[in-house]
């Protein structure tokens, strides 16, 4: 009842002062859930707030709110990460800000933080004696191998690769989705060392009735108990035979950062990242699809078509997700800033496309009322996300926003605004933007 007559409130202030209402309001919404289902009614509150007029505002979907209002730069600590954006600390999870992701290649202490449970103790990791164990119904010979024994039996191979968390803007759902509240920086590409994931299983023997791989790691469960599992994924047979699946140890030439996976990660670019286990200890070959924690229920599932905003989906409805959208973000400059009119704007950025590459990328300032092309780089290997970059020159004075639209190699392009809605909120690859104030 208080929070109706709250909103009645609202409307009899709306009635007096309406641009004071609309700031009322539009400050409530960015502070409460940063989604901005603000009306039209609004517009003269957001051109009040952004401090200019708004040149392409028609073109503005409603319920908009600016990009310079939708970012933050509270700072996270954690020992060997710099600067990324604190989302909790039971367990830690942790998200690069945007400009952090310009490096062609994603510095390890820029590589964005997602736990399920507690890493293993520092003290507990001995790389001399930490075994991988092969095995599972489908596996002719379980074998336990040491790190070093992976090293020396088998070819090392690097590749850079792309893993972005399944809930990577989940923000931006609405009605809101339960779990971490991704912003856009739950991604990350770097170079991978070690060797074929498809080398060492098919050296332990696989039967012809294998059609899944899962994995189990050395992290502990948040309630301490050393029984329970904290999340035991995996994949498809054919996407763990794939050239590009890797276990590794090593990232950007160096160990892999402790609260990434040291000493072994499995590592399985364009699918969720959550497939690509951490602290590896077990990789089981499966009869049957992968059963562990967090593949059952609506863990990492969607629904298997597309359903109403709010609406309770049934577990046998959702499907597992397999190969991540197309997507991309605007790496530099920074939103917020301020540009001169008498200069072109340039801007860069990258874009993937899950097991796909990204055939196009355009911008637009103008609210995606027209595109213009952007040049995208090709990747460095398969699974890698590629560079881009583009020149804009905006018309007159005032307030824009740049948004960023790549498409795939099937045709497949991001949508303006947020996706089908599905219970857990994953897979927001909405076009990204960011707010420019041209003096």
């Amino acid at each position: 009842m208080a929070k109706r007559t709250e909103e009645i409130g609202l409307f009899e202030a709306y009635d007096k002062d309406p641009l004071k209402a609309d700031l009322d309001i539009f400050g409530r919404v960015t502070d409460e859930n940063r989604r901005g289902f603000l009306h039209k009614s609004g517009l003269m509150a957001m051109m009040a707030i952004v401090g200019s007029n708004i040149p392409f505002a028609n073109n503005m979907p409603g319920g908009l709110i600016p990009a310079a209002l939708a970012n933050t730069t509270e700072p996270f600590k954690v020992v060997g990460k710099d600067g990324l954006i604190y989302l909790n600390d039971k367990p830690i999870n942790a998200e690069a800000p945007l400009h952090l992701l310009d490096d062609e290649f994603t510095p390890a202490n820029k590589f964005f933080i997602r736990n399920n449970g507690t890493p293993p103790a520092p003290e507990s990791i001995d790389t001399q004696t930490w075994t991988l164990e092969i095995s599972g119904e489908s596996c002719e010979n379980p074998t336990k191998f040491t790190i070093d024994e992976l090293k020396s039996k088998f070819k090392h191979h690097t590749y850079a690769l792309t893993l972005e968390c399944g809930g990577n803007g989940r923000a931006e759902f609405n009605p809101p989705a339960k779990g971490n509240q991704w912003g856009q920086g739950a991604v990350a590409c770097g170079r991978w060392t070690g060797v074929r994931l498809k080398d060492v299983l098919k050296s332990c023997g696989i039967k012809k009735d294998a059609v899944y791989i899962g994995y189990y790691g050395a992290d502990v469960h948040l309630s301490g108990d050393p029984t329970k599992v904290v999340i035991s994924r995996g994949c498809t047979i054919e996407k763990a035979l794939e050239d590009e699946a890797l276990i590794a140890w090593s990232y950007e030439g160096e160990d892999i950062p402790y609260q990434n996976g040291f000493p072994l990660r499995l590592v399985v670019g364009g699918w969720p990242a959550s497939v690509s286990g951490k602290w590896l200890r077990q990789i089981v070959i499966r009869n049957k699809e992968h059963d562990g924690e967090k593949m059952t229920g609506q863990s990492y599932r969607v629904p298997c078509s597309p359903v109403a905003a709010g609406s309770k989906v049934p577990n046998e409805n959702m499907c597992v997700i397999e190969s991540m959208p197309v997507k991309s973000i605007v790496t530099y400059p920074v939103s917020g800033i301020e540009h001169s009119l008498d200069n072109k704007l340039s801007l860069r950025g990258k874009a993937w496309a899950g097991d796909f590459a990204v055939k196009s990328m355009e911008v637009s300032i103008d609210f995606g009322a027209t595109w213009h092309k952007a040049k995208i780089n090709k990747p460095v290997n398969r699974l890698a996300w590629q560079t881009w970059h583009a020149d804009v020159k905006f018309p007159q004075k005032g307030y824009y926003e740049v948004w960023a639209k790549a498409t795939d190699s099937n045709g497949i392009s991001q949508p303006v605004i947020l996706p089908g809605w599905n219970p857990r909120g994953y897979l927001n690859n909405a076009c990204h933007r960011i707010a420019v104030q041209v003096v």
